[in-house]
């Protein structure tokens, strides 16, 4: 839902304990949703099949399976509840882009019933919000098997405490997060920005406007910024967009800087529509803008290594 005024006008800040808002919203849109459903996509669309691993309502084989099997998707291991609807993110965005969402669980809450080892071998695995038990233990199975695996927390960052957070992070060969949330990684663990890094291969920092900075294992830092002259419309999807991006890259051979830029200009495709899985992607038009903003190199060398369609 899209509120034409700003929330910051409606809040009055010694009365917080008796909050009580509704807002009226221009228009309602239901799209397609979910961070991993939105991150697999993106994947499918820059030319790789990702397989997603999640549990579901009976309502995901509506439509939904067909819309994603058809991106590209393998939908084979998603784990379909029989009592329970898909996970449901209802948000409303203000005119300065500010959010407040509601979030229900639903089939989502049985993802801890997923034994990864049952599913098969991976690359890598993407462990993305998710009922907090099941991210814990798709953690802990990649460890004890050796299998790579990237720490995706976000959202559960605000209620997850300093254990839980340093289980889900602790020995990625990837931590993503933007930079409010590796401030709070950093405050409820008790570690310092240099302590994180000592146990986790890279992280990588998104910044919004700013762009991103990949710390790497070895000290170096690589910072890339945004797309210029994009119009943001909805800023929901944005980092799952990006994270799919940086994996594509890296899956494709590229380096830390280039994956970047190719996470950078997904993210601003999707900026740009309103809903996360609506943005139109062609070879054509996404290395132009990509090589517009990074330049005609970065868009070669993209363009030679991801496997996207006409």
């Amino acid at each position: 839902m899209t509120f034409p005024g700003k929330f910051e006008d409606s809040i009055v800040p010694d009365q917080l304990d008796k909050i009580a808002l509704s807002f009226l919203v221009d228009d309602l849109e239901v799209r397609r949703g979910g961070t991993a459903a939105n991150i697999a996509f993106s994947l499918a669309k820059l030319g790789h099949r990702p397989q997603l691993v999640a549990s579901v309502g009976r309502d995901f084989e509506v439509e939904y399976r067909g819309w994603l099997d058809a991106a590209g998707v393998d939908t084979s291991a998603v784990q379909v509840s029989e009592a329970k609807h898909t996970a449901r993110f209802v948000c409303t965005t203000d005119s300065a882009l500010a959010q407040i969402a509601s979030f229900y669980p639903g089939a989502m809450a049985e993802a801890n019933q997923i034994d990864l080892a049952d599913i098969g071998e991976f690359d890598l695995v993407l462990i993305s919000p998710d009922d907090p038990d099941a991210m814990v233990r798709h953690s802990e199975s990649c460890r004890s098997r050796g299998v790579p695996f990237a720490a995706d927390p976000s959202q559960q960052l605000s209620w997850a405490d300093g254990d839980m957070i340093e289980k889900l992070i602790d020995g990625a060969t990837y931590l993503f997060s933007n930079d409010y949330e590796a401030a709070l990684i950093s405050q409820k663990t008790g570690w310092t920005a240099e302590e994180i890094r000592a146990r986790v291969g890279t992280q990588i920092t998104t910044r919004g406007k700013d762009g991103v900075s990949v710390y790497a294992a070895d000290g170096t830092v690589t910072e890339v910024g945004a797309i210029p002259g994009v119009t943001a419309v909805d800023p929901t999807g944005v980092g799952d967009s990006f994270r799919a991006g940086f994996l594509a890259g890296l899956a494709a051979g590229l380096g830390f800087e280039r994956s970047a830029q190719v996470g950078c200009t997904i993210a601003s495709l999707v900026v740009e529509t309103t809903g996360t899985q609506e943005y139109s992607l062609t070879r054509e038009s996404f290395l132009a803008r990509l090589g517009g903003a990074y330049g005609e190199d970065a868009a070669s060398e993209v363009g030679t290594a991801l496997r996207l369609s006409q």
